[in-house]
């Protein structure tokens, strides 16, 4: 999705839809928004007013919690379960790539420090039996 009055495409995460046009994205009434919003379902932004603003990222979600409801058969508290699990696990492999790039600095750093390596490897054909 792009904006004219900026360049490129409106993030993700950009709180742009009143909750009339997030609810037919959706595919569901807007007050069914408002009662996910009341269980932290989902968490739309808010305007100055105090008017709700769901990003694509919310439509997205409010499709998966249609999904898990109504083709799964989950009710409301194990969708606000699974939803709280998955943030868990995104944030648990963000910090993973965060360790994983400071390894890699540190042994480049180490690399750097130490200059070429000189260690040796001694090759030892197996015996036959």
């Amino acid at each position: 999705m792009s904006n004219p009055r900026f360049r490129g495409p409106v993030p993700e995460d950009a709180p742009v839809f009143v909750i009339s046009v997030a609810a037919e994205l959706a595919g569901m009434h807007a007050q069914t928004l408002r009662q996910y919003d009341r269980l932290g379902l989902v968490t739309p932004g808010r305007t100055g007013g105090g008017g709700r603003r769901y990003s694509a990222r919310d439509v997205a979600l409010l499709r998966e919690v249609q999904r898990l409801s109504q083709d799964e058969g989950v009710n409301l508290a194990g969708i606000k379960r699974i939803i709280d699990l998955e943030t868990h696990v995104d944030a648990l492999r963000n910090r993973v790539a965060e360790l994983v790039a400071d390894l890699d600095r540190a042994h480049t750093e180490l690399a750097r420090r130490r200059g070429p390596s000189t260690a040796l490897v001694v090759w030892q054909p197996q015996r036959r039996r």
